[in-house]
């Protein structure tokens, strides 16, 4: 019975409410709540921790970058979309000043390409918003030192060979680095030489940390300009992405750039108004890679120490006064000689090679004496990462662009830019010339934008730019570094006070270029001669501005007044035009590289 009773225990269900009827998941539903939450919690902070762990040790925290973008862009676009309206036209100021803030925190707290990137919108700041304009002008390309230690291992990981020592490649190896900037630091170094000769050398070292960010930032570059675009601003920016991508691509690559530099050098030792004036450092292909550079250290006066070229040049007195016999030889020409084989060079590179440097800022340019002839100067120039190749075609519609520009041809001018998609004529030809230039029927499209609040200012621009930007997939690419090359060469000659007529000279070598043009029948070639002579008449008249504009300087400087260069003047008259036709409040030195 007792057994009987077991079997019906054991087939009877169990009663209800009793504690074997909840199974053991239930029994763990059974937490509270908050105690689940702070389990997942805890899940959610792991793996947050061991993810940011790996991105720093592995990825060079190129994830975090990434993150750090799309959430500050995403703070801008929100912020343009809840306060960018009508009824808040007065606080608009504030808003662009908030806006510029973030853009200058997110360049400068990722660096490396994000410098360059910066430095892109830098170049157009002219037409930003004020506070824009003001925050770019801060952001120069320059970084903390990365530690020798990690230097080494770069070299030694490239070539197998320790930097020093009886298997080194270097007789000797300064630790601190030169210069160090957003991508590469240079550090100098002496070479072992079979006749113990003292060969110094600039070694340019890539920071190991770039090239494991660079997908990344071009990537979050390239999908904040697509969603800009397409779902916020409706401006075309959208088709600059692939071109500027593939040059900044390139400037990582060290083989490049020496090859880039030997072909400059070859381009210089062709061109006989050029060959003794300009100078090339000779670079080491044997001792280059795609992260090292090797090249001839060069000693020298950079272009941006102002008064030390002044001084070079011999138009400066020293502020501790000096016996004339302890001073060193003032070299021949004066600063205009510098200026004017500048202006030549970059003039050569677009008309004649079509092989453009695209940042000739002042401190990629040393002026020396000439080692053949110590009393003449010698313009070197460095830093050959970013150079764009031009065509043919685009050659030569450039160089008639500016020849129409200079004979006031404005057929000429309005058939290149409908050439080109360029919807603007006279934006076109101002932002070409660097100053400004008047269509007859310009004035009846003119808008008083005094008349209108910070909203409506605003929308107007935005309509006039992309009225600029009529057609993109005709706009020509090179123009975006062209255009950067163009204003960074004023901004030099303005630095010195305009001694040289920088419109005249590119004129002439643009004009130039079209008669020596290859593959021109008789017939052309004469055509073009006849032309050319028209042209250099005009040139008498731009010499007689420019030759009036000196002659003011001369006189406020000698009434005790600073003195505005020809460029000042041009940069003040740019300024007008830029308000009146546009709204926008261009800072003072606005063309400045």
């Amino acid at each position: 019975m007792f057994a009987s009773c077991l079997r019906n225990a054991r087939a009877s269900p169990p009663a209800r409410g009793s504690l074997s009827a909840h199974p053991p998941s239930r029994q763990l539903s059974a937490l509270p709540r908050s105690a689940r939450w702070l389990r997942r919690a805890a899940y959610v902070v792991g793996g947050s921790g061991a993810l940011w762990f790996v991105d720093r040790q592995y990825n060079a925290s190129a994830m975090a970058r990434t993150l750090r973008t799309f959430s500050t862009c995403a703070m801008i676009a929100l912020d343009y979309k809840l306060n960018f309206t009508p009824e808040m036209a007065e606080g608009i100021p504030s808003l662009h000043e908030r806006v510029s803030e973030r853009m200058y925190d997110l360049f400068t707290s990722n660096g490396g390409l994000y410098i360059k990137i910066g430095q892109a919108f830098a170049n157009n700041a002219a037409l930003m918003p004020k506070p824009m304009q003001e925050k770019f002008s801060r952001l120069f390309d320059d970084a903390p030192q990365i530690p020798f230690s990690v230097v080494k291992s770069v070299f030694e990981r490239e070539f197998g060979k320790p930097l020093t020592g009886p298997d080194g490649i270097f007789g000797e190896f300064e630790e601190r680095a030169a210069a160090s900037a957003s991508i590469a630091q240079v550090h100098r170094a002496r070479l072992k030489t079979a006749d113990g000769s003292e060969q110094w050398v600039a070694v340019k070292v890539q920071k190991p940390d770039v090239s494991k960010q660079v997908e990344w930032d071009l990537g979050a570059f390239r999908i904040v300009m697509w969603i800009y675009e397409n779902y916020l601003f409706d401006m075309p920016v959208y088709f600059t992405v692939d071109f500027i991508n593939e040059h900044l691509r390139r400037e990582l690559d060290f083989e490049l750039e020496a090859n880039n530099a030997l072909s400059t050098a070859a381009f210089i030792a062709k061109e006989p108004r050029l060959a003794q004036k300009v100078y090339i450092p000779k670079v080491y292909p044997e001792l280059s890679t795609k992260k090292v550079m090797v090249a001839e250290w060069i000693d020298g006066v950079r272009l941006s120490d102002r008064r030390g070229i002044r001084r070079l040049m011999g138009e400066e007195d020293y502020d501790t006064p000096a016996a004339p016999s302890s001073r060193p030889t003032a070299l021949t020409g004066g600063v205009k000689s510098v200026m004017t084989t500048m202006v030549e060079l970059f003039s050569a590179q677009i008309f004649d090679w079509g092989w453009v440097h695209c940042d000739p800022h002042p401190g990629n340019i040393i002026i020396r004496p000439h080692p053949e002839n110590p009393t003449a100067p010698q313009f070197v120039l460095l830093d050959h990462g970013l150079y764009v190749r031009l065509t043919k075609d685009f050659q030569r519609q450039y160089a008639t662009l500016w020849k129409g520009l200079m004979t006031l041809d404005l057929g000429v001018v309005k058939g290149v830019a409908e050439q080109w998609g360029i919807g603007a004529p006279d934006l076109f030809a101002s932002a070409t010339l660097m100053r400004p230039v008047r269509f007859a029927d310009q004035d009846k499209d003119a808008q008083n934008f005094e008349d209108l609040d910070e909203y409506q200012r605003s929308v107007l621009i935005k309509e006039k730019l992309k009225s600029f930007l009529s057609d993109t997939d005709k706009i020509p690419k090179p123009l975006i570094f062209i255009g950067r090359n163009m204003r960074i060469v004023q901004g030099n000659n303005q630095s010195f006070g305009s001694p040289v007529n920088r419109i005249r000279i590119t004129g002439y070598w643009a004009s130039r270029s079209l008669t020596e043009a290859p593959n021109l029948t008789l017939s052309e070639r004469l055509h073009e001669h006849q032309r050319y002579t028209i042209f250099r008449l005009v040139l008498l008249t731009i010499d007689l501005a420019f030759l009036w504009s000196q002659f003011k300087q001369w006189l406020r400087a000698r009434m005790g007044l600073r003195g505005e260069g020809f460029e000042d003047e041009l940069e003040r008259t740019m300024r007008g035009f830029a308000k009146s036709n546009f709204g926008i409040d261009m800072p003072e030195q606005a063309f400045e590289g």
